[in-house]
């Protein structure tokens, strides 16, 4: 009860000083630009840490750090993919051509880089209204993951937690209309270390060490329910039987779903648009490389690692003490295993994180629904813009809290994969080869958008294996199929597999058919981008 009582206070002091930093930043909006890029000037290496924080969230570290206490160590293959496509890809070879062709066209928001890439008001307000109509999906991942801390720790009912921690950020986007996030994100990103630090060393401190952790962890092994074995989970350090329906699943969904969507997050392209020089961005590749080694690396290491002592210490393992719910696993390891001081620091920690992905994916709701979709898409008169940004943002945040009452358990590494596939399958052909390639055309990108999100849906809802189940509550096309045919398997294979190879080939096959796009356009796309 004590304890519970002191992290009460301290978190109700962290969200007081969160809110005087937002105000702070308040002071300075002024322009409609201030609710699309926060403004321009960051101090350098501020870039890379807010990257890296935004991306993760509590997904990595509740989320998948939950997930992989499930399937084991396989899935540090999600950390190797988010740091080498997420960072290094990311910031080497798309972060400067997209700071440089955004200023070339005044872009401020991801779709409007579409949009006056292509001359497009379809493919801005298209690009527009898909990320606003599922990027409440994501955000409420975070939520959940939030939600669920607050919910072990404080001892609260979910719906009063879920409820508390929305109502801080209406707060906090009222007061600081996010320009406040350039004050506390590298704050956000330091604290972050530091607790994933002791938190990596205190569970290898409790184990003996880190070989004997892992043999123990293996040894283990013929704990894993049956029900699980026979999905495919051979052991948390064996890996997972090739073919089988939790390889697909963590192969197809998470890692290359996640590792390739990481490429087109919205929220993310954003900080591409506002780095001030490419000094910053060179800086970013260093500094959210570590800064990610540590964020994803962690968790994935220590939820496999959390079997071992509920083990010893309760004799169940980490799904079975959950009751089921991945997304529980975390916050019921720090509560129960962590010093309780541990647990006061990660509580703030998360909530850190929580606050600069939520506050992001609320800005880029808004301003895709204003600017991208209403002014730009719609061509409506231009003096409602700011008022229609605002008005999204809210939706935004109230479509994140109804998804948060709505999602089943252990749905926040769903959640995530699934608003990654989608960007991925919708605008990695047309962003990517539009920064590489003069002949990419409009009618290829439209063709590439639409056809590629055609087919991610197509497959979710008849051919995933959650899809029927979820809209209609029925079984998918192939679930009466032989188990042991690779038909039947295909329901557990995610839908980018699929549906990124046909937008690429639209994209590509579209625009050797149609007509290019005039030459002068395309030396304004490019004449900061080649020298």
């Amino acid at each position: 009860m004590l304890f519970t009582i002191i992290n009460s206070i301290v978190v109700i002091g962290y969200l007081a000083g969160v809110c005087y930093l937002a105000y702070k930043g308040r002071r300075r909006v002024r322009l409609a630009p201030d609710h699309m890029i926060a403004g321009q000037e960051r101090p350098t290496g501020v870039l890379g840490i807010s990257h890296g924080a935004t991306l993760i969230g509590t997904t990595a570290i509740i989320g998948f750090g939950g997930t992989a206490a499930m399937f084991g160590f396989s899935l540090l293959w999600v950390g190797f993919f988010s740091i080498v496509v997420g960072v290094f890809i990311a910031f080497a070879f798309l972060g400067r051509r997209t700071r440089l062709m955004g200023r070339a066209l005044n872009a401020y928001t991801f779709p409007e880089v579409l949009g006056e890439r292509y001359q497009s008001p379809f493919i801005q307000g298209f690009a527009g209204i898909v990320v606003f109509a599922f990027i409440p999906i994501f955000a409420a991942a975070i939520l959940i993951g939030m939600a669920r801390l607050i919910e072990v720790s404080l001892h609260i009912p979910y719906l009063l937690a879920l409820a508390a921690f929305s109502l801080f950020l209406v707060l906090y986007v009222i007061l600081g209309g996010f320009r406040g996030v350039k004050y506390i994100d590298a704050f956000h990103g330091v604290f972050m270390l530091v607790i994933m630090a002791i938190f990596c060393f205190w569970t290898y401190k409790l184990l003996g060490g880190v070989i004997p952790a892992h043999q123990a962890l293996t040894a283990i092994a013929p704990l894993i329910p049956e029900r699980l074995f026979e999905g495919g989970i051979q052991g948390w350090t064996a890996g997972l039987r090739f073919g089988s329906p939790v390889w697909w699943i963590a192969c197809s969904s998470i890692i290359y779903g996640v590792g390739i969507g990481s490429l087109v997050q919205p929220h993310l392209v954003v900080k591409f648009l506002k780095a001030p020089s490419e000094r910053e961005l060179n800086w970013g590749v260093s500094a959210t490389g570590v800064f990610m080694l540590a964020m994803m690396g962690i968790p994935l290491i220590v939820g496999p690692l959390t079997n071992v002592i509920f083990v010893d210490r309760f004799g169940a393992i980490s799904i079975a003490m959950a009751g089921g719910n991945v997304d529980k696993i975390i916050p019921l390891y720090i509560t129960t295993i962590m010093p309780w001081w541990f647990g006061l620091l990660f509580l703030v920690g998360m909530m850190a994180a929580s606050t600069a992905v939520l506050c992001s994916q609320f800005r880029v709701g808004g301003t895709c629904l204003g600017r991208d979709f209403y002014a730009k898409g719609m061509r409506f008169r231009r003096g409602g813009e700011v008022f229609t940004t605002k008005l999204g943002i809210a939706l935004t945040i109230i479509a994140t809290v109804l998804w948060g009452l709505v999602l089943p358990p252990s749905s926040i590494t769903v959640a995530t994969a699934f608003f990654f596939g989608l960007c991925a399958a919708s605008f990695l052909p047309a962003y990517l080869l539009g920064l590489y390639w003069k002949g990419v055309t409009r009618e290829g990108a439209m063709a590439s958008m639409v056809g590629g999100l055609c087919v991610h849906f197509i497959w979710i809802i008849f051919f995933h294996y959650l899809g029927m189940t979820a809209f209609f509550g029925q079984a998918n096309l192939v679930v009466h199929a032989d188990p042991a045919s690779w038909l039947w398997r295909l329901q557990y294979v995610d839908p980018l597999v699929f549906s990124l190879p046909i937008s690429f080939a639209l994209c590509i096959w579209v625009s050797r058919k149609s007509k290019k796009m005039p030459r002068e356009h395309l030396n304004r796309c490019f004449k900061f981008v080649i020298k």
